[in-house]
């Protein structure tokens, strides 16, 4: 006899999905994307996103998780509705619902001491097979109940099997002779985990539960409880987790974990955002898009059964989509808070002005924002130039007399690419030269750099009086 669910998931109801988080460290990748996946669907559909801080182990829950979190959650403009819930601050409302199970008979007041339970597993053990500790409470008369502290134990049925219908991972069947009384209260009357999970998810309206694929088997013992509750089941969709490049765990190994680190490298947050959303999900051919666009399009038929494999050229190559397509001032916008974030130097006015004026030239070229600045170096140096040591080498003697003759050339001229080209192109012609050639020397003292935007460029951006300066600077 098959046991499915007792209320079906009502599709009709307006959706509303949660991140719910353990803030004992940073804010993993692995978690990102859930959370992503949630916010996606919700905003999609003009539901609610909610965040819940499972913080109901209070040894390892830090507030300085908590924070890591939200920052980690800000950067990646991932929004939530409300509040954000704390789950031990309703451990009171956990117990109650215990409490109600015991009344309509769904749950039982268990007496056996840890004593009693190890011994019944070591018996167990002797006998060379593995079986779930069956309390001797469960159907007792309570009048035999002893005065003594007690445990409140879930019925879970032992025939049959339990059906979780999975958006990912499809019918799965689930043997109840695998599934135990587990704890819902402890005798300290603090909930468990599974309990308080449920107790939640149920109050807060949540809809759909999209989470990792290693709670899973979570979900059938979840369901019990939503079933001796008579509430409404969730939809379910568990995810295949994040691995490294190699198709292990993801871990420190295959480098950044927390999705902080990622910020204080340097990548965008829309270059994340549509690299972890395309990272084990899948729309048409679809590669690089818009966050609206990643509203309009997913779904959860999209999301594979398999591991996704961490890959940091595609990330990279995703940024730079990501960098070129930005507006100017969002991108100046989330270049500040990545100085901050790595711990560097803030812009200058006058930096970030002449920053401003080069991203026309730097920022298709860049995949990520240290690229950027590299890039843009030329517009962020003060005079003298310091040319390294590639760019040195052209600043012979020969060079440096012809920018010598080139500097008198500029100084009553348009400042425009159309008059200062055949300006250019005859100093190298009068020195037998092609402009190549000349374009060396130029990128040297311009930006100390041997690799740079187009001289034209250069000289657009630092303007008349600072390029006429630092060629005479180089031409010394």
């Amino acid at each position: 006899m098959s046991r499915e669910e007792a209320t079906s998931p009502d599709v009709s109801r307006p959706v509303v999905t949660r991140f719910a988080p353990s803030p004992t460290g940073y804010l993993h990748i692995g978690g990102a994307r859930t959370a992503l996946f949630n916010w996606l669907y919700a905003r999609g559909r003009g539901g609610k996103f909610l965040l819940r801080i499972e913080d109901t182990d209070r040894e390892r829950s830090t507030p300085e998780a908590t924070a890591a979190i939200l920052r980690g959650l800000t950067w990646l403009g991932l929004d939530w509705d409300g509040e954000v819930f704390s789950q031990f601050e309703r451990k009171d409302r956990h117990a109650e619902v215990a409490r109600e199970m015991l009344a309509r008979g769904t749950a039982y007041k268990c007496f056996s001491t840890q004593e009693e339970i190890a011994a019944f597993r070591a018996e167990a053990e002797a006998r060379g097979s593995y079986a779930l500790f069956q309390s001797p409470w469960r159907d007792a008369d309570p009048a035999t109940f002893p005065d003594a502290p007690f445990v409140i134990r879930m019925k879970a049925p032992r025939t049959g099997e339990t059906i979780i219908n999975d958006e990912v991972q499809g019918r799965v069947v689930i043997q109840n002779s695998s599934l135990d009384d587990m704890i819902c209260l402890r005798s300290d009357a603090t909930p468990t985990y599974m309990l308080a999970v449920v107790v939640d998810d149920h109050d807060m309206g949540v809809t759909h539960v999209i989470r990792g694929d290693d709670h899973l088997n979570n979900a059938a013992r979840q369901q019990m409880i939503y079933d001796a509750m008579g509430w409404q089941i969730p939809v379910w969709a568990h995810i295949p987790l994040i691995h490294g490049p190699d198709g292990k765990k993801l871990s420190k190994r295959h480098g950044a974990t927390g999705v902080e680190e990622y910020q204080a490298m340097g990548y965008p947050a829309a270059g994340m955002r549509n690299y972890l959303t395309r990272l084990g999900w899948a729309h048409g051919d679809a590669e690089i898009f818009t966050t609206e666009q990643a509203l309009q399009m997913f779904d959860l038929a999209g999301i594979g059964r398999g591991p996704a494999r961490l890959d940091f050229k595609k990330l990279e190559n995703t940024c730079g989509h990501h960098i070129a397509m930005s507006d100017d001032a969002a991108l100046l916008h989330e270049l500040t808070a990545y100085l901050v974030a790595a711990g560097k130097p803030a812009l200058t006015n006058t930096q970030n002005t002449l920053l401003k004026s080069a991203l026309y030239c730097v920022k298709d070229r860049a995949k990520t924002l240290p690229e950027l600045i590299e890039k843009a170096h030329f517009a962020l140096i003060s005079r003298p130039v310091q040319p390294d040591e590639a760019s040195a080498k052209t600043l012979d003697t020969v060079s440096r007399g012809i920018l010598q003759t080139l500097t008198p050339q500029l100084r009553n001229v348009n400042w425009t690419k159309d008059a200062l080209e055949p300006i250019l192109t005859q100093v190298a012609a009068e020195n037998g030269i092609g402009f190549g050639k000349l374009a060396a020397p130029l990128r040297a003292a311009l930006a100390g750099r041997s690799v740079t935007p187009s001289v034209y460029d250069m000289m657009l951006v630092i303007g008349q009086d600072e390029t006429i300066a630092r060629l005479q600077d180089a031409a010394v």
